[in-house]
């Protein structure tokens, strides 16, 4: 894409009305616009790491047999009533329409995944049943903070699994571990796996937490196994000896929630009469699991992680672009952008009228992994550096392409 052409502006200062590191930088680097307290739009540049993000976690719930659906956000009440949490939740969005009617805008959907269950499973042959979706959330949060990581709109996954029995579900819980893992892990976060309260169905729920300073919860964690657990639940105290290994020291650390896994059990199956017959022709009530993924959330942990004074250093998995290519005199990149889009390489061309100094910091800014300058003084070769490194190395159009992961 042509820089001159990108809908997009870059700022030289960071918003008076936002704190958080993300959001700042995010705007400046016109990434997203914010729209209201704990509302934003996303540009161009935003949109591309969100979809790249959304295309991770898409390919790894396919992978555990998810079918992706897309489902309401306007929810009938009637729904929530049948649940108890039309007057239980107090971040429900409420409205009313013209007719009186009112309605919920969706905050999480197991009010309308369990009905639309209960039309497809009928027998013991229809479970286990997967679905996701990946969907605009909303929640009236009382007072919306830290940019991106916590809005009153927002984009996540939510998965939901429906089984015969507790022995099935428990079983493809682990799945859901498994595939969290390589999700985190393929974004660059170094995600714990977090024990937290289970409620009344099982004994602990588990969360993904990234332990980092912006995080809101506090969690207990060994230095020397995977022992972790959130403050509410928490059963050791700093410094103690880890209950789990017997080696390491307790030490608590700020977390950032970026997912969370659940054995729902019957909470939602029975209110909506999901059942099935077994072989046998004898009903019973599926059981359920649900597995959340914040998409914005962690595009908002990754900027606050991979950046710096100058701006971002985007993982190449997630950058909107693999190489930010600035052309310092009119007409030198243009047959080397054509070469590099015609190998199918993702690349923001620079080919605006601006002075080498402004080009730079918006390079720096935007943290587009490869930087690749053209100019007289180069040549016919290509000036290379990578986003956080001070080495360039001039290069051949053939070595400069090998170079390129």
């Amino acid at each position: 894409m042509k820089q001159s052409q990108l809908f997009v502006k870059t700022s030289r200062n960071a918003p008076a009305d936002e704190e958080a590191k993300n959001a700042k930088l995010l705007i400046r680097a016109g990434f997203i616009n914010k729209e209201m307290a704990g509302v934003y739009s996303y540009l161009p540049l935003g949109l591309m790491v969100l979809r790249n993000i959304e295309n991770i976690v898409r390919e790894e719930m396919n992978a555990i047999g998810g079918n992706e659906v897309s489902l309401s956000i306007l929810h009938p009440k009637e729904n929530w009533d049948k649940t108890g949490r039309w007057g239980t939740m107090d971040v429900l969005f409420k409205l009313q329409s013209q007719t009186k009617k009112m309605y919920a805008l969706g905050p999480t959907h197991e009010e309308i995944i369990a009905p639309l269950a209960q039309k497809f499973i009928s027998s013991y042959r229809d479970l286990p049943a997967y679905y996701y979706q990946i969907q605009t959330k909303f929640r009236d949060e009382l007072r919306a903070k830290s940019g991106i990581l916590r809005g009153r709109e927002f984009l996540m996954k939510d998965f939901y699994s429906f089984h015969r029995n507790q022995e099935d579900l428990d079983s493809y819980y682990a799945v859901a571990q498994k595939a969290y893992a390589r999700v985190f892990d393929r974004l660059g976060l170094k995600a714990v796996l977090t024990e937290a309260s289970g409620g009344t169905f099982s004994k602990y729920s588990h969360e993904y937490q990234v332990l980092h300073p912006v995080g809101e919860d506090i969690i207990f964690h060994c230095d020397s196994c995977d022992f972790a657990q959130n403050k509410e639940i928490v059963e050791v105290a700093s410094s103690d000896a880890c209950p789990r290994c017997g080696k390491g020291k307790v030490a608590s650390s700020n977390g950032a929630e970026v997912g969370n896994i659940f054995k729902l059990g019957t909470k939602y199956t029975e209110p909506f009469s999901v059942k099935y017959k077994d072989e046998e022709g004898k009903e019973h009530i599926a059981m359920m699991g649900c597995y959340g993924i914040g998409i914005s959330r962690a595009m908002g942990l990754i900027a606050e992680i991979y950046s710096d004074d100058k701006g971002f250093l985007w993982p190449e998995q997630i950058a909107p672009f693999k190489v930010h290519l600035i052309e310092l005199k009119n007409g030198l990149g243009s047959s080397l952008y054509e070469r590099l889009q015609a190998k199918g390489n993702r690349v923001l061309y620079d080919d605006r009228d601006l002075k080498a100094g402004e080009k730079f910091n918006d390079a720096d800014l935007i943290g587009i992994p490869y930087r690749a300058v053209v100019s007289e003084k180069t040549g016919d070769k290509i000036e290379l550096k990578k986003r956080g490194e001070d080495r360039t190395e001039l290069l051949t159009y053939n070595e400069f392409i090998q170079k390129l992961p």
